[in-house]
C-alpha cells in the first residue's frame, strides 16, 4: 500500500505491508534444526559488508528472505543513497503499547586476510573445537541473527506478543552510523514506530556471565598542531615544534596512566575512566627515501582518540586541554574531528537506569535467569555504538550481546564464535523477546484510555 515519504530519508526502496493473514503460524517456517540455524548464521557471515566498500545490496536480500521465512513485515529504507536500513516488524495484539526495537548493525570492519588462520569471510566451522571464523561473528552479525532465529522459534509454538517488536538491520555504524540511525531516528518514521525499549549490541564476556550495557563512553576526536622555528638538526634551541609538541604528548601520557591504573587496580571498570590513546604521529620534512635527517620541522601534529564517560564533568577535561594539553603559549592549537556528546537532548547524562527503577530492568534481567544465564554487574560500554542515538532522545537502550565464555575479538584478527554459545544465545534471545513482549509496562496506552 502506498505510504507517505519518510522525512529526514532521501527514498524508500519498498515498502510492502503484506496482509497480516499471510503471518499466521501456519505460514510460518517449520521448525529448525540446531544445524540449519547454524547454516543461516554462516550464510549471513560470508557477506562481505566490510567497510569502506560493504555489500549492502547482498545482504539486505539475504535479510527479507529470513524475514519472510520467520512471517515478518519489511521495509527497506535508505537513509542515504546506497545505504539501507532494514526495518521488520511482528505486529503485537496491542500496537498502541510501547514496542520493543531490535537493533543490529549489518557493516563490519576491514580484515588483513593472511592473518587469519581462515577466510575472514569464509564463516569456517572448526569441528574440532565448534569455533566459527569470520569477521562479524561477534561484531555484530551474530545478535542480529539470534533475533531472527528466537522469533522463527516463538512463532513457530504460537506465541503472539503484545505489543510490535521491531527489528533493524542498520548501515554504517562501524564509521559513526552519521547515514544510518542517526537520520533514522530523527524521522518521522522512526517517531511513529514509538519504541519504548532497544537492544543493541554489547561485548564478549571471558566469564560465565553475560554483559550487559546502559551506557557508553563518547567519543573526542581531535589532533593537536604544535608550530616553531625550523633549525639545523644539531642545534638546541627552546621552542621547536617537536619540542613543544612532546610536552603536550608527556603531559598527556600522565594523564592516560593515571586513568588506566584505575583500571589496572580494580577500582574502576574501563568504561569507568577517560580513555586517551594516541592514534598517529606526523612530523619531519620527507624524502624519496625516508625523512630529512638535519633539519628540525617548523610544525608537527598528533592524533587523539578520547573516549569518555557520561558521568565525567567534560567543561574540566576541556579545561585541561586547553590549558595544559595544547596551550597557545607554546604555539599549540587544537581541533575537534567529532565531538560527542555525554547528554541527552534533555541535558541529562545519556545513561539508561539498569534497576528496579526502571521497569524494563527486571524483565529484562529474570528473563535472562529463566533461559539459564546470568549477568554480570552493568556497565558502560567502553567504545561508541548506535545505541548512543536512542538514549539521546531519551529512549531506554541496553546493550547485550549472549557471549559467554568467549574472547573478546571484535576488530581482531581471527573474530570467532562457538556455535554452542550462538545457539544459547538464541535461546536467551527468545525468554527475552517473550518476556519484555508481554511486559506490563506502568503506562496507560490509547486503549486503556479507550475504555476508561
Amino acid at each position: 500500500m502506498p505510504m507517505p515519504p519518510m522525512a529526514g530519508l532521501t527514498k524508500i526502496l519498498l515498502f510492502p505491508l503484506l496482509p497480516l493473514l499471510l503471518f499466521s503460524a501456519a505460514a510460518a517456517s517449520s521448525p529448525s534444526s540446531d544445524a540449519e540455524a547454524v547454516s543461516r548464521f554462516q550464510e549471513y557471515l560470508r557477506i562481505d559488508t566490510a567497510q569502506p566498500a560493504p555489500d549492502y545490496a547482498a545482504a539486505v536480500s539475504f535479510l527479507r528472505d529470513q524475514a519472510a521465512a520467520a512471517g515478518l513485515e519489511a521495509r527497506t529504507l535508505e537513509p542515504a543513497a546506497g545505504k539501507p536500513l532494514l526495518l521488520l516488524r511482528w505486529p503485537g495484539r496491542r500496537p498502541s503499547l510501547p514496542g520493543i526495537l531490535l537493533n543490529s548493525h549489518t557493516d563490519v570492519v576491514p580484515s588483513e586476510p593472511k592473518k587469519w588462520k581462515h577466510g575472514p569471510f569464509s564463516a569456517a566451522l572448526d569441528e574440532a573445537s565448534g569455533r566459527i571464523y569470520a569477521r562479524g561473528s561477534q561484531d555484530m552479525k551474530c545478535v542480529g541473527m539470534q533475533y531472527l532465529e528466537a522469533i522463527r522459534r516463538l512463532r513457530n509454538a504460537g506465541f503472539v506478543p503484545e505489543r510490535n517488536i521491531y527489528i533493524t538491520f542498520v548501515p554504517d555504524e562501524e564509521i559513526g552510523g552519521h547515514e544510518g540511525v542517526e537520520p533514522f531516528v530523527a524521522s518521522k518514521e522512526f517517531k511513529e514506530l514509538n519504541v519504548g525499549l532497544v537492544l543493541d549490541e554489547g561485548l564478549a564476556s571471558p566469564g560465565e556471565e553475560y554483559r550487559v550495557f546502559y551506557a557508553e563512553r563518547s567519543p573526542w576526536w581531535l589532533t593537536i598542531k604544535a608550530k616553531g622555528a625550523p633549525g639545523h638538526g644539531a642545534k638546541l634551541y627552546d621552542g621547536s615544534a617537536m619540542e613543544n609538541l612532546m610536552k603536550s604528548v608527556e603531559a598527556i601520557r600522565r594523564f592516560r596512566t593515571a586513568q588506566f591504573d584505575l583500571v589496572k587496580s580494580g577500582e574502576k571498570a574501563e568504561g569507568d575512566v577517560v580513555s586517551v590513546n594516541f592514534v598517529y604521529l606526523k612530523a619531519g620534512t620527507p624524502t624519496p627515501t625516508g625523512f630529512v635527517m638535519n633539519l628540525q620541522p617548523s610544525e608537527a601534529e598528533v592524533g587523539i582518540d578520547i573516549r569518555i564517560p557520561p558521568s565525567v564533568h567534560t567543561e574540566a577535561l576541556e579545561r585541561r586541554l586547553v590549558e595544559e594539553w595544547a596551550p597557545a603559549s607554546r604555539n599549540l592549537t587544537f581541533e575537534f574531528k567529532q565531538k560527542g556528546s555525554v547528554l541527552d537532548n534533555f541535558g541529562k547524562p545519556a545513561m539508561t537506569t539498569a534497576d528496579s527503577s526502571n521497569p524494563w530492568w527486571p524483565v529484562f534481567e529474570e528473563a535472562v535467569k529463566r533461559a539459564g544465564g546470568r549477568l554480570s554487574k552493568p556497565e558502560i560500554f567502553p567504545a561508541s555504538t548506535d545505541a548512543r542515538y536512542f538514549r539521546e532522545l531519551g529512549i531506554p537502550a541496553f546493550g547485550f550481546s549472549p557471549m559467554a565464555n568467549t574472547p573478546i575479538l571484535l576488530h581482531d584478527h581471527n573474530e570467532f564464535l562457538s556455535k554452542d554459545e550462538y545457539l544459547k544465545g538464541i535461546g536467551i534471545y527468545e525468554s527475552i523477546i517473550k518476556a519484555l513482549s508481554t511486559h506490563k509496562v506502568d503506562t496507560i496506552d490509547s486503549e486503556s484510555r479507550a475504555e476508561l
